[in-house]
């Protein structure tokens, strides 16, 4: 299993919400770039980055930080918020971002996002699927910067790209992003369970190395990680089993 920094960024600058809440807001002081070279440092090779202005506005507000990223060569970028058209999909891969993530489109437009699963392959593009746990523990699925309910649940969405040649999703508990209490790894062993062919990422509640072991054992491709390193809560010899490849 890889480990994969998260930056998260609204209004330019590097932040962590509280299980998605835009008024529950921690604000850092490092740059992006500085963010990115700290964890280049540590050896990942892969940056997750969340466009917070876009997941709630449709629109991407820190497209130019993210072009500005997008110029180095040392880590590959997987992008996602506000990514709701194919120009927008041509101009961040023409920037130099290695994978684009889709939340909201996948949801609202599966048509339209499988025709750019057949255009840009699979590799190249990732479903973000955003949930809550509701009454008799079904996922229920998030939309527009998971201030919208939807009606359908994480297993009802990968069934929708089942032919499309889904390979990788990244699903978020959202009651646990920010919150340092731990992965829900039942809902990542049942994701696994039921589809073992795609190749999962992890997303809300890692807090330590224990949490990490957890998730690689349950056979997960990825796990996404914000706060806890940027708050330097993981030993760095802890990260390294994680950070190779």
């Amino acid at each position: 299993m890889q480990l994969i920094p998260s930056m998260d960024l609204r209004g330019g600058k590097c932040v962590r919400l509280l299980r998605g809440d835009f008024n529950a807001e921690t604000r850092y002081d490092a740059t992006p770039h500085e963010v990115m070279q700290r964890y280049r440092e540590l050896g990942a090779s892969w940056l997750h980055i969340v466009d917070l202005d876009g997941a709630r506005d449709g629109q991407l507000g820190n497209r130019q930080i993210i072009r500005t990223l997008g110029t180095q060569t040392a880590m590959k970028l997987q992008v996602g918020g506000g990514i709701r058209s194919l120009a927008t999909i041509d101009d961040l891969l023409a920037a130099g971002v290695d994978r684009i993530v889709l939340g909201s489109a996948a949801v609202e437009s599966p048509d339209e996002v499988r025709q750019w699963f057949a255009r840009f392959g699979a590799d190249r593009l990732c479903l973000a699927i955003d949930v809550r746990l509701v009454e008799g523990g079904d996922p229920q699925v998030f939309t527009r910067g998971w201030t919208e309910g939807t009606a359908a649940t994480l297993w009802q969405i990968v069934e929708q790209y089942s032919g499309a040649g889904l390979k990788h999703v990244l699903c978020t508990d959202i009651e646990r992003d920010g919150a340092l209490v731990g992965p829900n790894l039942a809902l990542y062993a049942e994701a696994v369970g039921r589809h073992p062919d795609i190749q999962w990422q992890a997303s809300g509640g890692v807090r330590d190395a224990a949490d990490l072991a957890a998730l690689a054992q349950l056979g997960l491709a990825a796990a996404i990680s914000g706060k806890a390193l940027l708050e330097e809560r993981i030993p760095r010899a802890a990260l390294a089993p994680y950070l190779q490849g």
